[in-house]
């Protein structure tokens, strides 16, 4: 069912009433940078200007294969003015190419927020953005067609840095290699990023992140014949869940009430969001508007929130950074019910092993892995808890192959499983539904 007939549909059954509040692009661009200078304040709070820039020096010039926390590395002030600098930078281009705000947009810019915690900085992505850039010139069409794109296929940027700071090569040749390298992958993303949602059929919602991998794996696997092997990478800050915690719960909060007060009926046309199954391109804003829709994110981010406390595991970069994923995807096909079996599967998949559901990996999966939500919404709860169940299990071992160049893992990890699962779990429903007949 597309967008245009679930519109209808819910306003046939009576699902609302009330005609969407309809907030203009430059509004919708006003509140997300309202939450990067957040994010910017809280690092002027925790460190003083002195260590928040030499912080942002050490963040600058690290290596940043997977895991690398920037808390850990430029401590809590530099990270967040690094996360909040980089998307408010995004705002403004966006703002420049005057690209129609989506909810895919937004579901971009706060994975954007979050990565800026763990992976992306203000140096390492351009390179990915303006190899976009280039194909949208090569193509005469306008970059914003393709902005989201540029900003998604910042999954590459550890590439650059991996080039740029590896101790084996001298610096004039890995400078040119780095920006080389990664403006060819960002010209060659947007028509493969355009060919793969064949495969998996929107029920991978970071098709990015799939197309990341598969071009990740090509590129590591090409280095690595000529003897450039990553070294692993695990910086993992613990410790600061109550100051971490306090300031998520301010924000999700202020999500929710925001919501209710941009769009009073909100609440109304909630259950037209619970009724998608979320299988891409799924437009809550576009379906509902941006109250319900922020109401939505707000709801999702604290049911992230509330897993990783009970499994008792670390805020830090990389989870606030799944956690943003999930804030910003509630926008573009997540939500509470479709999102839940997901995340009851991968905790399952770590009952039945000699694992724990805090462990980096798994707690990653936990958060990203909401990706297959679609799954879920599509084929019920069971078969999304089996999704998250197998995910659990994949996300172990299959980026292993691409030595943590590609910070969307738990994506690629999504888009096998979905290519692989979606057409059996058709073929059986078929079957079914012919022998009743």
């Amino acid at each position: 069912m597309n967008l245009k007939d679930l519109f209808k549909r819910s306003r046939s059954n009576g699902s609302f009433d009330s005609p969407i509040q309809l907030l203009g692009d430059n509004t919708i661009l006003t509140i997300i940078a309202f939450y990067a200078i957040t994010f910017i304040i809280f690092g002027f709070v925790m460190s003083s200007p002195r260590e928040i820039i030499s912080g942002l020096f050490r963040i600058l010039t690290v290596r940043d294969t997977l895991i690398t926390d920037y808390i850990g590395i430029g401590g809590m002030g530099a990270a967040f003015v690094n996360a909040g600098l980089l998307n408010l930078m995004a705002c403004v281009l966006y703002r420049i190419t005057k690209a129609k705000i989506s909810g895919m947009v937004v579901a971009c810019l706060f994975l954007l927020l979050g990565f800026g915690l763990f992976g992306k900085n203000l140096v390492n992505i351009w390179s990915v953005v303006l190899g976009v850039y280039f194909y949208a010139r090569f193509r005469r069409e306008m970059f914003a067609n393709y902005i989201n794109v540029a900003f998604f296929g910042g999954a590459l940027a550890p590439i650059f840095s991996e080039i740029l700071y590896s101790s084996t090569l001298s610096l004039p040749f890995r400078l040119p290699l780095a920006v080389g390298t990664s403006l060819m992958l960002g010209f060659i993303l947007p028509p493969v990023a355009a060919h793969l949602p064949k495969t998996h059929l929107g029920f991978n919602l970071y098709n990015i992140g799939f197309t990341a991998g598969l071009m990740g794996n090509l590129i590591v696997a090409l280095y690595k014949s000529y003897g450039f092997v990553p070294d692993p990478v695990m910086i993992w800050t613990s410790g600061n869940n109550t100051i971490l915690g306090t300031f998520l719960i301010v924000l999700i909060t202020s999500m929710i009430l925001g919501g209710f007060w941009i769009d009073r009926q909100s609440w109304d046309k909630l259950p037209t969001i619970l009724s998608s199954s979320g299988q891409a391109p799924t437009d809550f804003i576009a379906l509902v508007g941006f109250g319900p829709t922020l109401i939505n994110m707000g709801l999702c981010g604290l049911i992230g929130l509330i897993y990783i406390l009970l499994v008792k595991a670390d805020l830090n970069g990389p989870t606030i950074a799944g956690l943003f994923t999930i804030i910003g995807f509630a926008a573009f096909g997540k939500h509470p019910k479709n999102i839940v079996p997901i995340m009851m599967g991968i905790f399952l998949g770590t009952l039945t092993r000699s694992v724990h559901a805090n462990d980096a990996p798994l707690i990653l999966a936990a958060l990203f892995g909401t990706t297959l939500a679609p799954i879920a919404g599509k084929f019920g709860w069971l078969l999304g808890v089996l999704a998250g169940l197998i995910h659990s299990s994949a996300v172990l071992s299959v980026g292993i192959p691409k030595a943590g160049l590609n910070l969307y893992n738990n994506g690629f990890v999504a888009g096998m499983i979905a290519t692989v699962t979606v057409p059996v779990i058709r073929s059986f429903r078929n079957n079914v539904d012919q022998e009743k007949i």
